[in-house]
């Protein structure tokens, strides 16, 4: 009875609150936090449980709706919706015409019919299953990767939960790197830059703040200083705020049929997947009328011209290149996620594949990232708790970024303190008072506290040489000195002694005469006093060496791109084996054009002390050489160079614009599982392109010997319906290429997308089976055909003598056509002697005999009698075993001089 007494009081304050929500942003952006929250029904506590409930339900999930999917049903039924079924369902019009309406009664027949019918049943089904499967596999791919974000609910501080879950009420927290998760009016903001730039393409981040804006003071939501909108994302420093609108009714949300209207520049795999369309649509357009107008001529059918041509078009329109395509890389990506790999975008596979620089970040990369802090000094190198003391309430207190260092100094000082009272109590001695958060530029953090006699103090971390900027004191043998250049080098000294070792530094100060509340400002970081440092090691991984050599094994150079030091970058560089021959910092960065900069990076593999923007721009300019560039990062000072890169790689635990800004999330932060992953990318690429080679250079040799044929012959060289069953298997034995094995020596180098090499691979394999078909007509128009029937064709004079004569010459066609179209999969898949040095996966071979012992066996069941094809004798087997036998000589010929012009074969 409580709870259903909740529930409906819970319906009636949103109901009330529905009555307030127009224009709403205009409303609350003019009141104060704490009339913001009455607006909204809600406290600093957060929402109730039942409140959470009935708020998701009336507002739906914090998501915006795609573009609306078809039912399962509609999807279906537009499976049969395309030109290969167009003409089927045409030939089973014509059929049923011929073959039943216009027939006596005792001599109609629907067979015919019945099987074109099944072979439409056939085509639909494979295009449906195969779209599902690829929405499947994305659909489960997406949600390994999940956002979340921290609020505040009653009976829950501080919780974090999925973005989708939020509502409207939600107290939220943000901090550095956090995307923002709905629309929000901010009620506390601690120095809070946001960066607006997906929404107004404005590159400099936004200060917002708290303090409500006079009504009429803003006409556009996006300038309202107090207000942050979902999809940007968090600079620098934090904030509390209070959600005012979710999913659909945000800023986003009603940009979102707009954004959807904007098409994204094609990628170099998309322009050359169209490319190759293009191609041989060009060629169908041109040679399928001239292929209609001979056969007219020659023949006298139009009809029959007519549905023969139609169906060539279909056979060479590259109709299932798109979906064979998608069928590719959602089985690659799927395969990859094994792996570890998730593909965020099915191209970035290509990008992986072709990739031959990784620039990445020193922590947690090439180290284990896991922080043990292991001295904490004074200035002469003693350890100090004094130092521990002040370092244990900066990093208690800081609410911005996450750090492996805050957690490491908290969890000494907590271990320290069972045998040192001045480390115990220090948070019922000391609270908290303000912050300066923590950014790029500065690379420190401040926060003011008060201890119980209600003096306040500043205290200071961050590093050691923007920590020695500010101080104009030191603590020496426990007595404030003024700072001198002696104090100053033997600060340095040791520094580097404990950066020689692999540790990573930082310094502590202290202010004891901040100003007031609320007036603490980065100009207030002056006049400080330097009380020591600190020393954290993050040890090497085990595997971080091998999985350099195996990347370097695979084409891929490893560039170190870091904000630490020159001295524990190196330090830790040459522990997993990297050369350290010269390292680029980041002044000497600054200080270099494009030119000069491009061209130490190219030979540089360290670079030290780096800004954000000075990682960016490196990537940037190694990618105008002509390098395809990956970006590993997790960090918020990473998002620029990710998008920067190629193909930008996160981890699922990286801060949140760090991976909404990667196309590929790993699921453990380690160099092996992306040479994995890496290897997995081009196992993909190979097969698609296997795939794309394959079918242009057959479709190009199909339309020669289509043309000659129509040229020279007194009949057709196939009846419609034997070229749609043919490509419909052949299609079928096709969709097993993303299982294919992949020779390891096409792994070794990075492969890029060429597209310019599929026309002269066309031009060159596609005439030798043009060559092959020709020699087919001979053999069934001059030797197998007369032989069988018991005269040349010009000899013959009854009408079914010519019938069989034509239905065994199309059966000699129908059958070799399937033999070679697989064969030369066999033969285009490898540079090697194949199914002697290389052979293909076990799918390939099953599936692929399959297709040829049916369609072999066709002539020979009752199937071939009805749709025009007659039993073989044996002797064609044998002629066939040496007309495949030469063709595998002669691709494999062709094959050697595209290499030989081009370096490789795929």
């Amino acid at each position: 009875m409580h709870k259903r007494t909740q529930r409906k009081a819970a319906q009636q304050i949103l109901l009330a609150r529905a009555e307030k929500e127009r224009n709403l942003w205009s409303t609350i952006s003019t009141l104060t936090p704490e009339a913001a929250l009455d607006l909204l029904d809600s406290s600093k506590s957060g929402l109730s449980e039942f409140l959470v409930e009935a708020s998701s339900d009336y507002y739906g999930p914090n998501v915006i709706t795609q573009v609306k999917r078809e039912s399962p049903l509609k999807r279906f039924a537009l499976s049969f919706v395309s030109p290969f079924t167009g003409i089927l369902f045409l030939l089973a019009l014509v059929s049923f015409i011929t073959d039943y309406s216009m027939m006596p009664h005792g001599q109609r027949d629907l067979s015919t019919v019945l099987i074109i019918l099944v072979m439409i049943l056939l085509s639909g089904l494979m295009t449906f299953i195969q779209e599902f499967r690829g929405d499947q596999a994305a659909q489960k791919l997406s949600e390994l990767v999940e956002n979340t974000i921290a609020v505040t609910r009653k009976d829950a501080p501080q919780t974090e939960i999925p973005m989708d879950e939020v509502v409207v009420g939600d107290i939220v927290h943000l901090a550095a790197g956090d995307m923002v998760p709905a629309d929000l009016r901010i009620l506390e903001a601690n120095d809070l830059f946001i960066n607006q730039s997906a929404m107004t393409g404005e590159s400099e981040p936004v200060e917002k703040s708290a303090a409500p804006v006079a009504p009429g003071e803003h006409t556009a939501q996006m300038d309202i200083p107090n207000l942050a909108f979902m999809g940007t994302n968090v600079q620098s420093g934090s904030a509390l705020g209070i959600v005012y609108s979710t999913g659909d009714e945000t800023v986003l949300g009603q940009m979102a049929g707009h954004l959807s209207q904007v098409k994204p520049e094609p990628s170099a795999f998309d322009k050359g997947l169209a490319s190759v369309s293009r191609i041989l649509i060009r060629f169908m357009l041109v040679m399928v009328p001239l292929v209609f107008l001979l056969n007219v001529i020659t023949k006298r059918d139009g009809l029959s011209a007519f549905l023969f041509s139609i169906s060539i078009a279909v056979g060479l329109t590259p109709q299932m290149l798109p979906m064979i395509v998608s069928t590719v890389l959602a089985r690659g990506a799927v395969a990859m996620s094994r792996k570890d790999t998730i593909i965020k975008n099915v191209n970035a596979i290509q990008n992986m594949g072709a990739m031959d620089i990784l620039c990445t970040d020193k922590t947690g990369t090439l180290t284990q990232d896991r922080v043990v802090l292991e001295y904490h000094l004074d200035i002469e190198g003693e350890e100090d708790p004094y130092v521990l003391r002040y370092a244990f309430l900066n990093s208690y207190y800081q609410t911005g970024l996450n750090s492996l260092m805050d957690e490491s100094i908290i969890l000494r000082t907590h271990e320290e303190s069972e045998q040192d009272e001045s480390l115990r109590g220090l948070t019922d001695t000391y609270t908290k008072v303000d912050e300066i958060p923590f950014d790029f530029e500065r690379r420190r953090l401040s926060v003011m506290v008060k201890d119980d006699k209600e003096e306040h103090l500043l205290v200071t971390k961050g590093a050691v040489e923007e920590m020695l900027s500010i101080c104009d004191s030191v603590r020496s043998q426990g007595q404030t000195v003024p700072m001198d250049d002696t104090h100053r080098q033997q600060i340095l000294r040791l520094v580097d002694e404990l950066n020689d070792d692999g540790m990573r530094v930082i310094g502590v100060a202290l202010r004891d005469d901040p100003p007031g509340v609320g007036q603490l400002s980065k100009a207030d970081e002056v006049g400080m006093v330097f009380i020591g440092i600190l020393a954290f090691l993050d040890p090497p991984k085990e595997s971080t060496q091998a999985a350099l050599e195996a990347l370097r094994e695979h084409g891929v150079e490893t560039k170190i791109l870091t904000g630490d030091n020159e001295r524990v970058t190196a330090s830790v560089c040459k522990q997993v084996g990297l050369k350290v021959e010269n390292i680029l910092m980041g002044a000497d960065v600054d200080g270099m054009d494009d030119q000069t900069l491009s061209d130490a990076a190219e030979r540089t593999q360290v670079f030290a002390k780096l800004s954000p923007l000075q990682k960016a721009r490196v990537v940037t300019l190694l990618r105008a050489r002509g390098h395809v560039v990956g970006y590993m990062g997790d960090g918020i000072n990473d998002a620029a160079a990710m998008r920067a890169s190629d193909v930008g790689v996160s981890v699922d635990n990286a801060v949140d614009i760090a991976k909404e800004s990667a196309q590929v999330i790993l699921l453990k932060k380690d160099l092996m599982v992306l040479e994995r992953g890496l290897i997995e990318g081009r196992k993909v690429y190979a097969n698609l392109i296997k795939y794309i080679k394959i079918t242009a250079s057959s479709n190009f040799g199909n339309m020669l010997s289509v043309l000659v044929a129509s040229a020279l012959l007194p009949f057709l060289p196939m009846a419609a319906i034997h070229l749609l069953l043919l490509n419909l298997v052949y299609d079928i034995t096709c969709l097993t290429l993303p299982f294919d094995n992949v020779d390891r020596d096409y792994l070794l180098k990075p492969r890029r997308w060429q597209a310019h090499t599929i026309t002269s691979f066309m031009l060159r394999i596609g005439p030798v089976s043009s060559i092959f078909d020709i020699l087919t007509y001979a053999l069934m128009f001059f030797l197998i055909a007369p032989q069988v029937v018991g005269g040349q064709w010009n000899q013959l004079t009854a009408a079914s003598d010519k019938a069989l004569f034509i239905a065994l010459f199309q059966a000699g066609w129908f059958v070799l056509s399937m033999w070679t179209q697989t064969l030369v999969v066999h033969m285009i898949r490898t540079e090697k002697i194949p199914f002697v040095q290389s052979r293909a996966a076990l799918p390939v071979w099953v599936v692929g005999l399959l297709g040829c012992l049916v369609m072999t066996l066709i002539p020979y069941i009752p199937l071939g009698a009805k749709i025009g094809l007659a039993p073989l004798p044996f002797v064609y087997f044998l002629y066939l075993a040496g007309i495949l036998l030469l063709y595998m000589l002669f691709v494999t010929g062709a094959k050697w001089l595209y290499i030989k012009r081009h370096g490789e074969l795929l």
